[in-house]
């Protein structure tokens, strides 16, 4: 049974809704066990000692890392987060697990390559082995529409677009949420195969 891991970091709320769908993509996946986790619920190790917060993620088979942009990275506290794992890092404790990522911006691009491209390389620097998003770009044609998945147009993992008037209740809108889900689904799959090779 793979274990997914939904690490996230969420200003307004927006991308808690993202990472929620990302999380139920992966629960589609029979006999998988998800957990959704606030990047800012993890401590830094004291001592060089972790605290339990940290054990279900040196558990998990996958970990899909997620976080608004802002000012065209990564938000603080996922980059908080990332530092304080320097000592898994340094044991190579995530070596060969599955990785992803995904984050959401007002802004169509908003530079939301370089946050993914941030956690792509700490996904790197931690041994792991990354899964893109498997959808072709979408409402790229006169034959798209708002409604097609992976409508931003991204291939190295889910992007969403949340306009900056409107609340969690409303944006993402629908399209995002289903790319996240797609990206949760793909990487519950590729955490099963991984598994069983």
């Amino acid at each position: 049974m793979p274990s997914v891991c939904v690490v996230y970091h969420s200003g307004f709320g927006h991308t808690k809704v993202q990472a929620e769908h990302v999380a139920k993509g992966a629960e589609a996946v029979e006999g998988t066990e998800v957990h959704l986790l606030p990047a800012e619920d993890f401590k830094a190790p004291v001592d060089h000692q972790y605290g339990p917060e940290w054990d279900v993620l040196m558990q998990a088979d996958a970990i899909v890392f997620g976080c608004p942009t802002y000012m065209g990275s990564a938000s603080a506290v996922l980059k908080q987060f990332m530092e304080h794992s320097s000592g898994a890092w340094f044991g190579a404790a995530w070596k060969d697990k599955i990785a992803a990522g995904f984050t959401n911006s007002a802004s169509w691009s908003g530079d939301k390559l370089n946050t993914l491209q941030g956690i792509f390389i700490f996904a790197m620097q931690h041994q792991m082995v990354w899964v893109g998003l498997d959808l072709m770009p979408g409402n790229n044609s006169s034959t798209g529409t708002p409604e097609d998945l992976n409508r931003v147009g991204c291939f190295s993992g889910a992007m969403a677009q949340s306009n900056a008037d409107e609340g969690p209740d409303v944006a993402p809108p629908e399209a995002d949420r289903k790319t996240a889900e797609h990206l949760g689904r793909r990487v519950a799959e590729a955490a099963a195969r991984w598994g069983a090779a």
